[in-house]
């Protein structure tokens, strides 16, 4: 059987165990448009009973669309405030497909995934306060061109399954084999399945640990699998092997780690660890000492090893988390990072308010016309009789549009690779500075990277959303030579006011030691040099910048706090370059300039 073969038939037993076990939640697959993903959908589709909800999600959906809320044409024909169902209540028992679901926006995913977590839309507003159930299956259909394009962490790591069938060609598209009465026969066994033993929470929570997934969510799904496996075979007890075969389903794509990478921990056997037994004593346990030298493999060992067989082709050479399997400290608050702007007539509705109107541009119908409904009854007995009939809105009813729109952010990094970083702590700069290369494009910011050494500052990687270019710029980055950090500051200056007349929010994040040697003219003075950089960090500081300085050298003696105080920007000495407090120093400036 051939790669895409495999995959394949993996992709159709997806399909078979989501229509089983709606608790599963749903699965992202990562395909393009085409054939192949038509053949998939339609595969799964077919599993489900006839008339079961089938809804696309548009990217662009309010709350009152997705959740529910005031219905209109009732409020306008009778003046009664009837609910609206939105389009997640609206698929319980079935399925809601999401194209282009990397492009979702992050408040619309986490929505999703509280729905999904809950069983249950809850709306509380508009004068509603009510719980609708609702479970469906959510399938996150990733276009991305680029390998670090994915849907935002929050609905992926509820969603049981991941998929890639961009490695699968037409030919190996077979049809399905399970058919709607194998998927009926399978619920009624779920149903009155067992309760899992002990035994096999712990093997799928060690096989978890083994490999690096941090999500707790995962072991769960993946026991959820086990028991959806246990019933497609009629079993309403999980054997082995639907344990083996959930570990690969489940947590292999969310590995951040390979087990042959990890220290293996010899089993010692006691008489090589105590005392030597005597010959007597040997010779009373033959039996005993056969079965110690032929041990059976424990049920965590074979988890582990099917789930191994299951990892990708470069996690077993080298792992680079991704959005898809980084930790969620990466995007505490994913999203622009710019800061907020007012504005009526673009960006993300945040409410309406009573008039006066600024044009017929800024007024809000649908929020007029609900304001004006429970009045209807009351105006038509107040009205004239030569009032004109309809529906009778007065001044105040007039509800104004509100938008707020948050400028995009360019996190420009500018890092000190001269000869005494480099001596020092260029490595440990280097892997803190990828870790705020992976946060920002979780945030989908731009990304800007400047290095200085020698005699002149270089833009080694121009604004950019592409963490595998950043990436690769970092690693090519070598040290050694002289510090000219005025020039950098400078750089880092003129392209952070460039940025701002794009209309883009810059944040400066500068990590040296705080020395420079080489003044703004070329001549090696390390006091004109100072006194240059000092006046480069003023002059940041007078443009209202937002900026960071991260003194990176072993015994901090003041001149990079100086320079942060110039910069009116947050200063932090890190002499280990801690990963986890250069995100909290980055993170601080990101909420201090938003």
């Amino acid at each position: 059987m051939s790669d895409g073969e495999e995959i394949w038939a993996d992709a159709m037993l997806v399909a078979a165990l989501l229509a089983v076990d709606p608790l599963l939640r749903g699965v992202a697959v990562r395909a393009r448009p085409g054939p192949v993903r038509d053949r998939w959908l339609e595969a799964f589709r077919a599993l489900l009973p006839t008339g079961v909800p089938w809804r696309r999600l548009p990217i662009r959906i309010d709350d009152d669309r997705l959740l529910g809320g005031l219905d209109l044409a009732a409020a306008l024909g009778g003046g009664r405030r009837d609910m609206q169902r939105g389009l997640l209540a609206e698929a319980d028992g079935g399925v809601v497909v999401s194209a282009m679901s990397e492009r979702l926006p992050v408040s619309l995913a986490a929505r999703i995934g509280a729905v999904l977590d809950d069983g249950a839309v809850a709306i509380q507003r508009e004068g509603f306060a009510e719980r609708i159930t609702t479970r469906f299956r959510f399938v996150a259909l990733d276009e991305g061109v680029e390998e670090d394009e994915q849907p935002p962490v929050a609905l992926l790591e509820r969603l049981a399954f991941l998929l890639d069938l961009e490695p699968v060609s037409v030919r190996d598209a077979a049809p399905i084999s399970a058919t709607p009465s194998d998927i009926a026969a399978a619920q009624a066994t779920l149903d009155r399945a067992r309760p899992p033993e002990t035994r096999d929470i712990e093997a799928l929570c060690a096989a978890a640990q083994a490999l690096g997934v941090e999500s707790l969510r995962a072991p769960w799904l993946a026991l959820r699998t086990a028991q959806a496996l246990a019933s497609l075979e009629g079993r309403d007890t999980i054997e082995e092997s639907d344990l083996s075969m959930a570990a690969r389903l489940v947590l292999s794509p969310r590995a951040t780690r390979d087990l042959a990478l990890q220290p293996e921990v010899a089993n010692t056997p006691d008489d090589e660890v105590g005392e030597q037994p005597d010959e007597q004593s040997a010779n009373d346990h033959d039996d005993v000492e056969a079965e110690v030298d032929a041990p059976e493999p424990s049920l965590n060992d074979m988890v582990l090893e099917a789930a191994r067989a299951a990892l990708p082709e470069e996690l077993k050479a080298f792992w680079t988390p991704t959005a898809a399997n980084a930790s969620p400290s990466f995007g505490q608050a994913q999203g622009a990072g710019g800061a907020p702007l007012a504005s009526t007539l673009r960006g993300r509705r945040i409410g309406s308010r009573p008039g006066p109107l600024r044009g017929a541009s800024s007024l809000d119908v649908v929020e007029t016309l609900k304001a004006a409904a429970p009045w209807q009854k009351v105006r038509s007995r107040l009205a004239t009789r030569d009032a004109v009939p309809g529906l009778l809105i007065r001044r105040e009813d007039f509800r104004v549009r509100r938008y707020q729109t948050r400028s995009e952010s360019t996190v420009i990094f500018v890092v000190d690779a001269s000869g005494s970083s480099a001596m020092n702590r260029l490595a440990e700069t280097k892997g803190a500075v990828e870790l705020l290369l992976a946060e920002a494009y979780v945030r989908r910011t731009q990304v800007a990277l400047i290095a200085f050494r020698g005699l002149a500052p270089e833009l080694l990687l121009p604004p950019t959303r592409s963490l595998s270019r950043a990436r690769r710029c970092l690693s090519d980055l070598a040290g050694g030579g002289a510090t000219p950090l005025a020039g950098a500051l400078e750089a880092a200056g003129a392209l952070a006011a460039a940025e701002r007349v794009k209309g883009r929010t810059p944040l400066l994040v500068v990590l040296t030691d705080g020395r420079g040697n080489i003044a703004l003219d070329g001549a090696a003075f390390r006091t004109r040099a100072q006194t240059d950089a000092l006046a480069a960090a003023k002059r940041i500081g007078s443009a209202r910048i937002s900026a960071a300085l991260i003194d990176t050298s072993a015994r901090p003696r003041g001149d990079g706090a100086s320079l942060a105080d110039a910069m009116h920007g947050l200063f932090a000495a890190l002499p280990y370059v801690e990963a986890g407090a250069v995100l909290d120093v980055t993170r601080a400036l990101r909420t201090s300039a938003g």
